[in-house]
C-alpha cells in the first residue's frame, strides 16, 4: 500500500485487541535456563516458588511450551481503558531527518502510569486477587512500574507496598505522589525498614540505591508479611508474556497495511518492553517464517548485554532471590545515578539473554547525553515528551534512519516508545543546564563485580 495511504496513527478496534498472550519460549530451540535455589543449586519448581510468587503466575513463569495463553476477560476489560495503543508513523521525524527510511513507533504512554508497565501490573494484581491475597510488594526504578501496580491494586482493592530506588525517589517526588494517590505506601530504598536494607546500607553507606536493592527489600517484606506476595515489573518470564500484547498489537496493525519492519528497536533494562515488542516477530524468526534485525539499547552506565557475563546470578543485591542465568554485571554492581531509572538494573531477562546468546538479536550501549539529544529532537518534531528510557530506542532509531540516508536504503524501522517523560523534568533540566554527565564503568569495576558472581556447578 502506498505510503500516503498509511495514517499517521493506526488504531485497532477493541475487537481486534489480542485475546491471548504469546509465549515466545514455546518457539525457542534453546529454552531459558531454569531458576536455581541459591542454597542447593537445584532448579526451582512450583512449590519452591510459592512463598514468594502468586500461584498462577508461577505456572506462567515455568511454562516453556504453551504458545498462546488466554487473557482473562476481566484483564481485557481493564486493558480497554487504554488499549489498543496506537502505532504511529513518524512522518514528521522522517521529514526532519530527510531519510528514505520509514519509521514507526508503538506508543505505550497513553495511561496515567505513563508507560507499558500497566499491561503486566493488572495481570499480576488480578491473579493475586483471585488467590485471595491481601496485598503485594514490589520495587520500582523510574516509578512507572510502581505507579502502574498502584493503579491496578486500587482497581482491585489490594494493598500495595512499593520500594522505590532512592535516587529516583528524590529526583521524582511527584511520581511518588501519584502512587500515593492510588493508595500505595512508598519507601525509598535501601531503607532501614528491612534487614536486607540495613545490611546494604552498612556495606554501601550513602548509596543512591538500585533496582537490585529495592527487589531485595520488597521480597523480604512479602515473605515476612502474611497474605502478601511479591510481584516484579520486568525480567521474569511471566512479565514478558504479559507484555507480548504490545508486539502482537503492533504486528496486527502493520499487517493491516502490508508493512513488514526490517529493524525492530527497544530500550533494555530488565527486558519487559523489549521482550514484549519483539515477541511475535521473534516467533516468526524462530519458526523460519520471516527475518528481522532486533536491536536492544541499554545505557552505557549499566551495560548488561554489551559488557556483562552470561552467567547465573542473583536477581537482587541482597541475594535473597533465586539465581537466574542472564547477562549480568553482578548483583553487587550499583549503577551510577543516571536519569533512566528504569534501566538501572544489573541483569537482563533470561529469555532475552538466551536469544542474545544465540545470536538472534544485537545490543548497543549509548551515553545519556546522546540519549537526551535524541529525546529533545523527537519531542520537537513528534510532539511527545519521551521518557529517558524510551529515548534510548529513539537514539538508535534516529541513528539507523540517518544510516539509511547515507546508503539510500528505504528500510522500515519500528521502535517502542515505552512511555512519557513528564515526571523526568529534573533530568531535562540538568541536560539543558549542561550539568548532565556520562558515567561509564571501568573494566576494573566490572571485573571486581564479576569476581563476586555465585559459584554454580558447570559455570565458568
Amino acid at each position: 500500500m502506498a505510503a500516503e495511504k498509511i495514517p499517521y496513527k493506526i488504531y485497532l478496534t477493541e475487537e481486534e485487541m489480542p485475546r491471548t498472550w504469546y509465549n515466545v519460549r514455546a518457539d525457542m530451540k534453546n529454552k531459558p535456563a531454569p531458576l536455581l535455589n541459591p542454597g542447593t543449586g537445584q532448579p526451582m519448581g512450583y512449590e519452591d516458588l510459592r512463598p514468594v510468587f502468586c500461584d498462577e503466575l508461577i505456572r506462567q513463569e515455568l511454562d516453556n511450551d504453551t504458545r498462546e495463553i488466554p487473557i482473562p476477560d476481566e484483564i481485557r476489560d481493564f486493558y480497554k481503558m487504554y488499549r489498543p495503543s496506537p502505532l504511529v508513523r513518524a512522518y514528521c521525524l522522517e521529514k526532519k531527518l530527510q531519510t528514505p527510511a520509514k519509521i514507526y513507533y508503538k506508543f505505550e504512554g497513553n495511561n496515567t502510569s505513563g508507560s507499558h508497565k500497566l499491561n503486566s501490573a493488572i495481570a499480576q494484581a488480578y491473579y493475586a486477587k483471585q488467590q485471595g491475597l491481601k496485598g503485594v510488594t514490589t520495587e520500582t526504578g523510574a516509578g512507572q512500574w510502581g505507579t502502574a501496580l498502584s493503579m491496578a491494586c486500587a482497581y482491585l482493592g489490594l494493598d500495595c507496598k512499593v520500594y522505590m530506588v532512592k535516587c529516583s525517589y528524590e529526583q521524582k517526588p511527584f511520581r511518588r505522589e501519584v502512587m500515593r494517590v492510588y493508595g500505595a505506601s512508598v519507601t525509598p530504598s535501601p531503607s532501614m525498614e528491612t534487614e536486607v536494607g540495613r545490611r546494604i546500607l552498612a556495606e554501601h553507606p550513602g548509596t543512591t540505591g538500585s533496582l537490585g536493592c529495592a527487589i531485595s527489600e520488597a521480597v523480604e517484606k512479602s515473605t515476612t508479611t502474611p497474605g502478601y506476595r511479591y510481584v516484579l515489573g520486568s525480567v521474569l518470564n511471566q512479565v514478558l508474556l504479559h507484555q507480548s500484547v504490545i508486539g502482537v498489537e503492533a504486528k496486527i496493525a502493520l499487517d493491516k497495511y502490508g508493512v513488514k519492519p526490517d529493524i525492530i528497536i527497544g530500550c533494555a533494562g530488565g527486558g519487559s518492553n523489549l521482550g514484549g515488542l519483539i515477541s511475535p516477530f521473534m516467533g516468526q524468526k524462530l519458526r523460519g517464517e520471516a527475518d528481522y534485525r532486533f536491536i536492544a539499547v541499554e545505557p552505557a552506565s549499566c551495560p548488561s548485554f554489551t559488557r556483562g557475563r552470561f552467567a547465573y546470578d542473583f536477581c537482587d543485591t541482597g541475594m535473597v532471590c533465586p539465581l537466574a542465568k542472564m547477562y549480568t554485571l553482578g548483583s553487587n554492581f550499583i549503577p551510577s545515578a543516571n536519569h533512566a531509572g528504569g534501566l538501572r538494573y544489573h541483569g537482563m531477562s533470561p529469555v532475552l539473554a538466551q536469544l542474545y546468546h544465540d545470536g538472534l538479536m544485537e545490543a548497543v550501549a549509548v551515553e545519556q547525553t546522546k540519549v537526551f539529544e535524541a529525546a529533545e529532537e523527537f519531542a520537537r518534531v513528534e510532539g511527545i515528551l519521551p521518557a529517558p528510557e524510551s529515548s534510548h530506542a529513539i537514539r538508535v532509531a534516529i541513528d539507523e534512519a540517518l544510516r539509511c540516508k547515507e546508503t539510500g536504503e528505504e528500510k522500515t524501522i519500528l521502535f517502542g516508545l515505552t512511555g512519557t517523560g513528564y515526571f523526568d523534568m529534573v533530568a531535562y533540566e540538568k541536560f539543558h543546564d549542561g550539568l548532565m554527565t556520562d558515567t561509564v564503568p571501568t573494566d576494573e569495576e566490572l571485573e571486581a563485580s564479576f569476581a563476586r558472581l555465585p559459584k554454580v556447578p558447570g559455570q565458568d
